[in-house]
C-alpha cells in the first residue's frame, strides 16, 4: 500500500457463517479480502454475519465502504416471495437477516458499496426485484454454472462476453463496451428492482451488472467475479479502483463532519 494506513478507507467484508463440526465460523474468502486491500487500498474488516442480533448502525458508523461477496449458499427464496425449487438448497439464515439490513441501512446512509455474486443478488431482492433460481433451467437462458471437474483457474477464467451499457458507470472506464468476464452462478436477476439501471448483460440477455440509479452514492454490482486475480485483469481492477476512489471520498467526508 502506498498510502499511510492511517488514511486508508475501512471496508466491511462481509462474511458466511459455516459449520466445522461440533462448532460454528464466520468465514470469509481470502480473494474477497485481497481484493479490497490489493485493488481497491483499502482496509478490510470483518462483519460476522449475526443476523438480527447486529447493530447495523454501529458497524457503519466506523466503515467508509462494504463489500457484499459471493458464496456457495444461495438468498432464501422466501425474501423475494417465492418457493424453493432446488433440490439441495445451501441456506444461511444469519447471513441473510445480517446483509437484508445492511445494505437498506448502507443506501440510506450513502456509504459505498460494492456487490459480487450472492451480494448482486441479495441488493436486487433488498430492494424490490426477484431472482431466478435455477438461470440455466429459464428458457432462452444459458447454463451460467462453472464446471466444478476443472481447476480453479479455468473456473475463474473468461466464460463469455459482457456487453456494457453505453455511457455508464462500467463504460465510464474506457476499456471497450465489450468485456470477457467469469461465470460462476446458479441463479441470478429475474426483475430488477425499480431503483436500479442496467450496466451490463451476458449473451443470452442475463443482467451481468447494475447501479443504483440516484448517482449521488456510488453502489456497483456484479454477477461476475472481477476480486479474482484482480490485479492481472485491467478491467477487474478498474472496478476496485473505482470503489476505492469512492470510500476514499466518503472517507474524507465522514472524518470532516
Amino acid at each position: 500500500m502506498s498510502t499511510s494506513s492511517q488514511a486508508l478507507p475501512w471496508v466491511g467484508v462481509c462474511s458466511d457463517r459455516k459449520e466445522d463440526a461440533p462448532h460454528y465460523f464466520y468465514v470469509v474468502g481470502e480473494k474477497y479480502v485481497k481484493a479490497v486491500v490489493d485493488g481497491a487500498n483499502c482496509l478490510p474488516v470483518d462483519i460476522p454475519a449475526l443476523g438480527e442480533t447486529i447493530d447495523a448502525d454501529a458497524y457503519l458508523d466506523g466503515l467508509d465502504g462494504i463489500l457484499f461477496t459471493g458464496s456457495y449458499s444461495n438468498l432464501d427464496p422466501s425474501y423475494y416471495g417465492a418457493e424453493n425449487i432446488e433440490d439441495n438448497p445451501l441456506r444461511d439464515p444469519g447471513r441473510d437477516a445480517t446483509n437484508m439490513v445492511l445494505i437498506k441501512r448502507a443506501i440510506e446512509r450513502k456509504i459505498p458499496v460494492l456487490a459480487i455474486c450472492r451480494g448482486f443478488q441479495e441488493i436486487n431482492v433488498a430492494l424490490g426485484g426477484t431472482l431466478f433460481q435455477e438461470v440455466h433451467n429459464v428458457e432462452g437462458r444459458d447454463d451460467h454454472r462453472e464446471d466444478k471437474t476443472a481447476s480453479v483457474d479455468v473456473q475463474y477464467g473468461p466464460a463469455h462476453a459482457m456487453h456494457l451499457t453505453e455511457g455508464g458507470q462500467l463504460a465510464s472506464f474506457g476499456l471497450g463496451l465489450e468485456q470477457q468476464v467469469n461465470s460462476i452462478h446458479g441463479q441470478g436477476v429475474d426483475r430488477l428492482a425499480d431503483s436500479l439501471t442496467v450496466e451490463g448483460v451476458a449473451p443470452d440477455g442475463q443482467i451481468e451488472a447494475y447501479r443504483l440509479t440516484d448517482d449521488q452514492q456510488y453502489l456497483l454490482a456484479l454477477q461476475f467475479h472481477p476480486e479474482w486475480k484482480v490485479t492481472e485483469n485491467p478491467f477487474y481492477l478498474a472496478i476496485f479502483k473505482s470503489f476505492g476512489e469512492a470510500c476514499k471520498q466518503y472517507r474524507s467526508k465522514r472524518l470532516s463532519a
